[in-house]
């Protein structure tokens, strides 16, 4: 039965990893640079409602639901190894789940209930705000490297 639902799951693995993987390249292409060229005080207003914001059913879904369709594939090319395309498969899972999801938990959202605690007026609020942009785009330029990683992986498995 799964091995039926595989292309279709394959397929929307790889939808969500593109769209994942675009929204992560706008932040470290022009959104956080133009951020960065704010005032401190600024620019942390802007990315705490940017990251209020971002928490829609819409986005979510494409994050973390790109993440289950993505344990389903994990099981299913472990399960059909011998299945052509079960390397591809494996590979684009699991770096979309390492690259984007734990990254995102154990990395980005923390820095982002750091940059929601302090006050943006404050002297501490500009340290963090630089600190910030330094450890937040580089984590998110590694989402951004995953996701498309992962896409690409995807694509192959099709081959």
């Amino acid at each position: 039965m799964i091995m039926k639902l595989l292309p279709p799951l394959t397929f929307v693995a790889a939808l969500g990893s593109g769209v994942v993987a675009g929204v992560f390249f706008a932040f470290s292409s022009f959104v956080m640079p133009g951020l960065a060229r704010m005032p401190a005080a600024g620019g942390i207003a802007a990315m705490n409602s940017i990251n209020v914001t971002a928490v829609t059913p819409m986005f979510m879904t494409a994050l973390f639901g790109t993440g289950l369709v993505c344990l389903i594939l994990v099981v299913s090319a472990i399960l059909g190894w011998n299945q052509p395309g079960s390397f591809w498969l494996l590979a684009g899972a699991l770096i979309y789940v390492v690259g984007n999801l734990i990254v995102t938990m154990i990395f980005n959202v923390p820095l982002n209930n750091a940059l929601a605690a302090v006050d943006p007026a404050s002297a501490n609020g500009a340290a963090v705000w630089t600190t910030y942009l330094r450890d937040w785009v580089m984590w998110n330029h590694v989402r951004t490297i995953t996701a498309i990683a992962a896409l690409g992986c995807f694509i192959m498995a099709w081959r």
